[in-house]
């Protein structure tokens, strides 16, 4: 008979873990094994991953998930290779084959011309296996029953866009690399490459590099994490104001603080603003976000005074040899 699991003693952790998420794992698998091993209270992400895919996904931890929905809007970049002349029910390697048809020449004009086309604003027909919800139902669920529904093709825009001809187990293949809005779907992407060549595609590699001002090269591994000890995970993680790219700066003193983490609006000599983040003076620290109008500045989302205070001790505790 096995010894019954240690339970958990969970606590509350506050930043962002930048974690290059492994082939396989769902996006909440990935974030449930590193809340997990941070013993974190609350957890949530940015946004999924397909399990197929890899790359950055920005866990957020306490404080850090009342901004999470702010990098929803990011842009993203991702790494993908399209296997050309073979599609599949899902657009990946993970569905059944439909069709097969030969592959033609690819020139380096035909390369231009592709570059061409995909780079800019396009209209894109969201997938069938997708979580976008119709009548209440994620698409994917009535994909798995057999039934196709009708979808609106969605404006997206493909920001940056380059690819090259390749090999993938042999047969001719697109790598590309992509930077686009929110919303786009890199499987159809890869899909439309191929209708575009008249052979279609599916994706066999599909890898996200960047996601607003977050790089691959910022991310850890879930392996190297669970090698590390709890001081150095919390060490590991980015402060909740590493979501808040692109927010104009405010500091307020600490009556004024004070005043504007109970809701109240503030007024000062500030430009207008759509997005700030608002800090404490004395001590530095982050208290929430706003906007400004008027000379006036306006509360947003707010830290709790107990968040607050969490994160100034677990500096103080890191900071202490």
């Amino acid at each position: 008979m096995s010894a019954p699991r240690a339970r958990v003693v969970r606590r509350p952790v506050h930043g962002v873990l930048l974690l290059d998420k492994p082939r396989g794992l769902s996006s909440n698998d990935a974030l449930q094994k590193a809340k997990w091993l941070l013993r974190a209270e609350k957890a949530g992400h940015t946004g999924t991953l397909d399990p197929l895919a890899t790359g950055v996904l920005p866990l957020c931890f306490g404080a850090a998930t009342k901004f999470s929905q702010l990098h929803l809007d990011a842009d993203k970049t991702y790494e993908a290779i399209a296997v050309l002349g073979v599609k599949t029910s899902t657009g990946d390697a993970e569905g059944e084959v439909i069709a097969q048809r030969p592959v033609p020449a690819v020139t380096q004009e035909r390369l231009a011309q592709l570059r061409a086309q995909f780079t800019g604003p396009q209209r894109q027909l969201p997938p069938m296996h997708s979580a976008l919800k119709k009548d209440g139902k994620a698409l994917y669920e009535y994909a798995r029953a057999g039934q196709e529904v009708a979808r609106e093709p969605r404006d997206i825009t493909v920001h940056a866009f380059d690819l090259a001809l390749t090999e993938d187990a042999g047969r001719p293949a697109l790598r590309f690399t992509a930077r686009v809005s929110k919303g786009t779907y890199i499987r159809t992407l890869g899909e439309d490459l191929g209708e575009a060549l008249g052979c279609g595609a599916h994706l066999s590699l599909l890898r996200r590099i960047a996601t607003g001002p977050f790089g691959i090269g910022q991310c850890t591994s879930l392996a190297a994490l669970e090698a590390l000890d709890e001081d150095e995970r919390l060490a590991a993680l980015l402060p909740a104001e590493a979501l808040l790219d692109g927010h104009a700066r405010v500091t307020l003193d600490p009556d004024n603080a004070g005043r504007f983490l109970s809701g109240l609006r503030r007024r000062g000599h500030w430009p207008d603003q759509d997005a700030v983040a608002v800090f404490g003076e004395r001590p530095v620290a982050l208290l929430g976000t706003g906007h400004v109008k008027a000379g006036e500045l306006i509360p947003g989302r707010l830290l709790s005074p107990i968040e607050i205070q969490q994160i100034l001790q677990s500096h103080e505790a890191i900071a202490t040899p």
